[in-house]
């Protein structure tokens, strides 16, 4: 850990949910740590189908945490990596993006459809406070048995309880309680998820119909 005080003052402000840059001079630490992250997920990515041993090795180098069980396909994208905390049997299809400048904590048996993006990281509505790149971090929990549809985004601080979905698409701007279906942008609850949803069949999807001219 560096003992610079410009670096140290920073990693307190990204813990905080300050203000901060971390492309300043004197912050060396933060982007080795970045670059070493890269490097592990773009290894991670040129491993072969068949090499579950070679991938799983990988992983428990880029993450902080990693369970049992867990299966990524590639490719894999990290802004460091090493604040990344998976349980068991985490499985995430293509494309999943984890911008963890601060912690993602990710529960047992989440799921993530194709190309979900996982950010901890915002920057200020007002121009002036962002023309360096300036940004603002904060924790993102998933709970145990929730899944992510494809091509949702879930924003800085946002905690999804356990058990519920997010449909496909989807922009997460709020808290999610436990046991929903949220889908849209911003994604709100559509319903609760019952004792009726374990009886299961597949329902066809419906036809759009034409708007009213």
């Amino acid at each position: 850990m560096t003992t610079d005080p410009r670096e140290l003052d920073v990693r307190r402000r990204m813990a905080a949910h300050e203000l901060y840059a971390d492309g300043a001079p004197g912050l060396e630490g933060l982007a080795e740590e970045r670059t070493r992250g890269k490097e592990l997920a773009d290894a991670y990515n040129r491993t072969g189908a068949r090499d579950e041993e070679g991938r799983r090795a990988l992983l428990k180098e880029l993450f902080a945490c990693l369970g049992t069980g867990v299966w990524i396909e590639p490719p894999l994208h990290v802004a460091y990596g090493n604040r990344v905390h998976l349980g068991d049997d985490v499985y995430a299809n293509f494309g999943l993006t984890l911008v963890d400048d601060v912690e993602v904590f990710v529960g047992d048996r989440v799921m993530f459809a194709p190309h979900v993006t996982v950010s901890t990281t915002g920057h200020p509505v007002h121009p002036d406070l962002r023309r360096d790149g300036t940004q603002f971090s904060a924790p993102v929990r998933i709970e145990d048995d929730v899944w992510v549809g494809s091509g949702a985004q879930v924003m800085p601080g946002i905690t999804i309880g356990r058990g519920s979905v997010i449909g496909a698409g989807s922009v997460v701007t709020a808290h999610v309680p436990p046991m929903v279906v949220v889908a849209g942008s911003p994604a709100r609850v559509i319903r609760e998820i019952t004792d009726a949803d374990r009886e299961w069949s597949y329902r066809p999807p419906r036809t759009v119909r034409r708007g009213a001219a």
